[in-house]
């Protein structure tokens, strides 16, 4: 039986994503949608592509970006569409882009979008999505919102624990992000403001994640010395609050070496009892992340104001 698509990919590699050997096939499209996979010779298609024995595959899920700013300064997002990658997850390490409910929380977000020339246009969680959509994005995009960003809008870089109101108020602010199409919260536990919550916090306001079928993506609170306390509290969070915990960018870094052996099989523990926990990691040893994180907790305190007046 002949069919006819919009789109045929003629011998092509497929690596199909489900573990499978890779083999050669066609790939018939229509309306969008990959209709059939397998020897379509006798089909035809408006538009024929010969992949010539290149590799044809799923797009790629990139599960720890920092775009939340640049997509809305260039939505085609052609650094990850060239690689493949064609679905995003951002909101990571604890900030998000929203919500900017405080002063302080625009002023962090003002500060890093006036490098492009650009303002925040929004405050709430749901309106910021809602720029993202007006810009056009070339890729799919999976949003977390941050609890630093949440911290600060309800206690700005305070180290100290929340009051009950203060907590409650973090727990509106999540669900609110949830309601508004959030695919869960993340922490940045080595930077500040959220390396000043204590576990119980994060557990309550991971229980608000839980309600909704979030995830808990989270840069743990040591990577070195300390990774084997730091993955016992995030595995700690998901147990005590039922939600799922995806703990970011794993390998051990300087200090930790030879430490993943005792932290896998943590998680493997962990899961055998039933907690949801899986990591993700970079394929190289080194680390990445800002300057300021080089000094001690409390030079950080009051954020990048009280910083600056430190160091004069």
């Amino acid at each position: 039986m002949t069919i006819n698509f919009d789109i045929i990919i003629r011998d092509g590699v497929i690596v199909d994503g489900t573990g499978n050997p890779w083999f050669k096939a066609d790939v018939g499209i229509r309306d969008g949608k990959i209709i059939a996979v397998g020897k379509l010779k006798s089909c035809s298609a408006d538009e024929v592509i010969y992949a010539g024995e290149l590799i044809v595959c799923p797009g790629f899920i990139d599960v720890h970006s920092h775009s939340d700013f640049t997509l809305l300064v260039n939505p085609k997002a052609e650094s990850k569409i060239r690689q493949g990658v064609t679905t995003e997850v951002i909101g990571n390490c604890g900030f998000s882009a929203a919500p900017i409910t405080s002063e302080h929380a625009r002023n962090w977000v003002s500060k890093r979008l006036s490098r492009y020339g650009l303002k925040p246009t929004w405050s709430t969680f749901s309106e910021y999505l809602e720029a993202l959509d007006k810009v056009g994005l070339s890729i799919n995009v999976a949003s977390l919102v941050g609890h630093s960003t949440i911290r600060m809008c309800v206690m700005d870089f305070e180290a100290r624990e929340p009051s009950r109101d203060e907590l409650s108020e973090m727990k509106s602010l999540v669900a609110e992000a949830m309601e508004a199409g959030a695919f869960g919260m993340s922490t940045g536990l080595v930077y500040p403001p959220g390396r000043y919550a204590k576990t119980n916090e994060i557990i309550e306001l991971c229980k608000v994640v839980a309600k909704y079928g979030g995830v808990y993506a989270s840069h743990i609170r040591g990577e070195r010395e300390t990774i084997v306390e730091a993955v016992l509290e995030a595995i700690r969070i998901g147990e005590e609050s039922g939600v799922s915990v995806q703990i970011s960018h794993h390998p051990a870094k300087i200090g930790g070496w030879g430490k993943s052996r005792e932290t896998l099989k943590l998680i493997d523990e962990a899961r055998s009892r039933g907690v949801d926990v899986t990591c993700d990691l970079h394929p190289y040893i080194a680390g990445s992340t800002g300057l300021s994180s080089i000094l001690p907790p409390w030079a950080q305190e009051g954020g990048p104001r009280k910083i600056m007046e430190r160091i004069k």
